[in-house]
Formats: C-alpha cells, structure tokens, sequence
C-alpha cells in the first residue's frame, strides 16, 4: 500500500477509505470525510459516498420552500442517525484550494449558497466517531486507506463507484479487489 510521503499528526481534511477487505459492517466501501482528529481525543467525519436518494425538502416539511430544499441527504455514519449535519465545500482546481466548512448551521448554509452558489452544500444524517487513539489502530491493521484531499473525491461521481475511484488513486495495487463480490462465495 503506497504510504504518505511524510507521517502526520493530524488526520483532520484528509480522507479514509475502506480497505476492499473490508467486508461487511456499516464502513463496508466507504468515503470519510475526517472533519477533525486529535490522536488522544478521537475523531470525527462523514461518510461522502452514501447518498439515501432524498433532499433535505423531501424528508423534512420545514425546509421545503426553503433554499436547501434541494441538498442532497447523506447517510453520514452511524452515530445520531436523526442529527443533520451541513456541510458546505468548494474544489477550486486551477488553485488547487479546498473550502470546506463543517458543521454549519441551516442558516449558515443558506447564507453561504446565497453568497457563493458554486458552493456544494451537503446535509449529513449522522456521523462517525473513532475514540483516542482507535483510528491510527485501525490504520495499522490497514483496515482503511489514508488520502490527502484531491478533487477525485469530490467529483460527481457517487456511491460505490467513487469508493472505486478514490481507492485506485490512492493504491492503484488494490484495483482488481475492488470488482470482487461483497460474498466471496459467490466468485
């Protein structure tokens, strides 16, 4: 597995993905998107590539003549399933800039789409939490890969189809894994 170039100490605005060997359990071909990391405190994220297929308007009355109607809804991890959080994120790739601004009120998210409408905005039905110490163990046991943000990751390109894209990026040697069955029985 190709390693970062450098080690790091912080984990916050980089990456995870599953490991193809990962099978099963609810991080089974996910995205995380790490929003913040302290090795003695833990970690919080989002998983990016899990879209449930309804907007914000669809499944909450309040919001439909609002101007997040539209967002999309993303199954944000396991933690507080009913807990909506906004994100709001912009790749600017002739820069190579990202923008990310996490766990933004409704408000604040309408204010920024007002501001700027080339912003993305996301809304995430819970989230993800590792304890101190928990992620660098499942990192060892190389049960996830670790990749810096790039615009790969935040392409159009959804579901399992971007856990494929972003896992070959980061380790091209595990491509042909990624078009094995979710049941080996069945190969």
């Amino acid at each position: 597995m190709r390693q970062l170039s450098s080690p790091i100490d912080n984990y916050s605005g980089f990456v995870l993905v599953a490991h193809p060997g990962m099978l099963g359990g609810f991080f089974a071909k996910s995205v995380v998107l790490i929003s913040t990391h302290s090795k003695g405190v833990g970690a919080v994220g989002v998983i990016i590539n899990r879209p449930l297929g309804k907007t914000l308007g669809q499944l909450d009355g309040e919001f439909v003549y609002s101007a997040l109607s539209e967002v999309p809804l993303y199954n944000g991890g396991p933690v507080a399933p009913k807990r909506f959080i906004f994100t709001a994120w912009q790749w600017d790739k002739g820069r190579r800039v990202f923008k990310l601004h996490f766990g933004i009120t409704h408000l604040r998210a309408e204010e920024i789409l007002r501001d700027n409408p080339d912003m993305e905005i996301r809304c995430f039905m819970g989230h993800a939490v590792w304890s101190g110490g928990q992620l660098e163990g499942e990192l060892e046991q190389q049960a996830w890969c670790l990749s810096p943000l790039n615009d790969k990751v935040f392409s159009d390109v959804k579901g399992d189809s971007l856990w494929k894209q972003v896992l070959v990026s980061v380790t091209p040697e595990l491509k042909l894994l990624t078009n094995a069955p979710d049941d080996p029985s069945v190969n």
